[in-house]
């Protein structure tokens, strides 16, 4: 891939991912532990084998090798016949054996690649690999951020949870491409239901970010081997656990670089950590190279062999495809059909309505104004998972004409999800069930008497004049008249 350079004078900004998703099965990826941690006691979900005492042999976890070839398949990557397991040695307190079991140099998922959209351009990014590795545990920090705390605990709860490591290219070439590229990441995954986003620590960043001299090089033909040619030192910024959080902390250390080359300094080649609360990155130690892990082959592991269970391991229908056809069979524009497709909950219940409503007045109802809602509250769609029964309920009350739109939207979902009650019951106490045919033509006959200068003007060619006496109507009737009912009989009336 070649991408426009984000430049300043002769310099690019060069990013490349590593980025960590915890795959969701029901037990770690070499022993029986369960993963469903939630909010139990540090270190009880824990074996000999997580904790890495001797003569604990590992056994793979099937569903975790399972969760890894769909993300191949969805990745377009290839699949080798025969993949091996290494370790990855190094000291770190989270890591109880010293040793990480990975997949180096034989990844399960290669060269493959993820179509994303960045400021309305589509963009491709190029994954060198995607391979299946184990968690280590989860560090607290306590009085402070990790280099100013008093003391750190550990809690080997998380130690051993299955874990795919998916390796970019060094295709970016700004924070925001970062962002929306993590977004579609997660979309996908979302999809694939290997994932679950809303799990604490399910996803972490880790970036490569370089500044390059390129000068006398068109940006348009940046690839990789002008950037070995360029060998520029890059820092690792590690501490990334969110999509945002990555766009911040890349913003700041790519302004930290280009401050440091514009005053003469050198970048020295190390890993930072990005301190969220600061919004900062810090200096933690020099970069490590990959002769430093001392990776040999896991012996208590045998080759991973998928060649005659890929082909029948298969994928749901992925974003970009429910897209383009939610875009042809409702007829929806390119804006209805990313926010009904948004994540899988989304797409889903939005078929569901879809079945027992119109379709257009199914998107209204949960692209713009259930969404719309939600957004503004700051939650998401599984937060109201378990009442979509009664979202439903409220989109029926509206297709049966039984309330206004105005006041669904406007009463009835707000307190629906304010206060947790029901729709019919929000109905009821507030009175919105729509009036009769008789009152609202009382309530026309009504509005036209007491409003005689607001006639006059209607009759003498200002139109804008039925707006008010629209709103004195419904005024009138507590807003439970449709408002294009009432402006059609305001016009039959005055023009009778």
């Amino acid at each position: 891939m070649t991408a426009q350079a984000v430049e300043t004078g002769d310099l690019a900004t060069v990013i490349g991912l590593e980025v960590h998703v915890q795959l969701e099965t029901d037990t770690k990826i070499f022993c029986d532990c369960s993963t469903d941690v939630g909010d139990d006691e540090p270190n009880t979900h824990t074996c000999p084998v997580c904790l890495g005492l001797p003569g604990a042999l590992p056994v793979l976890n099937e569903g975790a090798v399972e969760a890894a070839v769909k993300i191949g398949k969805a990745i377009d990557a290839t699949v080798p016949e025969e993949t091996t397991f290494h370790r990855k040695n190094y000291y770190y307190p989270d890591l109880p054996k010293n040793f990480q079991i990975t997949q180096y140099g034989a990844a399960i998922c290669q060269d493959g690649e993820l179509e994303f959209s960045v400021e309305g351009e589509r963009r491709s990014v190029t994954i060198n690999r995607a391979h299946l590795e184990e968690d280590p545990g989860s560090l607290q920090h306590k009085g402070g951020s990790i280099d100013t705390a008093d003391y750190t605990l550990v809690d080997y709860n998380r130690a051993g949870t299955p874990l795919m490591e998916i390796v970019t290219e060094p295709d970016f070439r700004s924070p925001d491409e970062v962002r929306s590229f993590l977004a579609k990441l997660t979309e996908v995954l979302e999809y694939l239901g290997v994932f679950d986003a809303t799990r604490d620590g399910s996803l972490r960043v880790d970036a490569n970010l370089s500044i390059v001299d390129l000068s006398g090089v068109d940006a348009d033909e940046i690839d990789a081997s002008v950037l070995d040619e360029a060998d520029p030192n890059r820092t690792e910024v590690k501490n990334i656990s969110s999509h945002k959080g990555a766009e911040k902390a890349l913003a700041y250390e790519e302004t930290r670089q280009r401050n440091a080359i514009q005053r003469g300094r050198a970048v020295e080649q190390e890993t930072r950590h990005w301190d969220e609360s600061k919004g900062v990155t810090l200096s933690m130690r020099s970069k490590e190279e990959e002769k430093d892990y001392r990776y040999f082959r896991e012996a208590d592991l045998p080759p991973l062999r998928v060649s005659d269970w890929k082909e029948e391991i298969e994928i749901p229908e992925l974003p970009d495809a429910r897209r383009e056809r939610f875009k042809a069979a409702y007829d929806l524009n390119e804006e209805a059909a990313d926010k009904l497709t948004s994540t899988k909950e989304v797409a889903d219940f939005f078929e569901d309505v879809a079945e027992q409503f119109d379709p257009d007045l199914a998107a209204t109802w949960v692209a713009d104004e259930l969404l719309g809602e939600l957004n503004y509250r700051d939650m998401q769609i599984t937060d109201v998972s378990h009442r979509f029964d009664e979202i439903e309920r409220l989109v029926e009350l509206v297709a049966t004409d039984e309330i206004t739109t105005k006041n669904a939207r406007e009463t009835v979902l707000r307190e629906m999800l304010d206060d947790g009650d029901a729709p019919d019951d929000i109905v009821e106490r507030e009175g919105l069930g729509k009036t009769s045919g008789d009152e609202i033509q009382d309530a026309v006959v009504e509005a036209i008497d007491e409003n005689p200068e607001a006639v006059s003007d209607y009759h003498g060619g200002d139109d804008g004049a039925i707006n008010f006496l629209v709103g004195q109507v419904m005024q009138k009737t507590g807003g439970s008249a449709d408002p294009g009912d009432v402006n059609q009989l305001l016009r039959e009336a005055l023009e009778a």
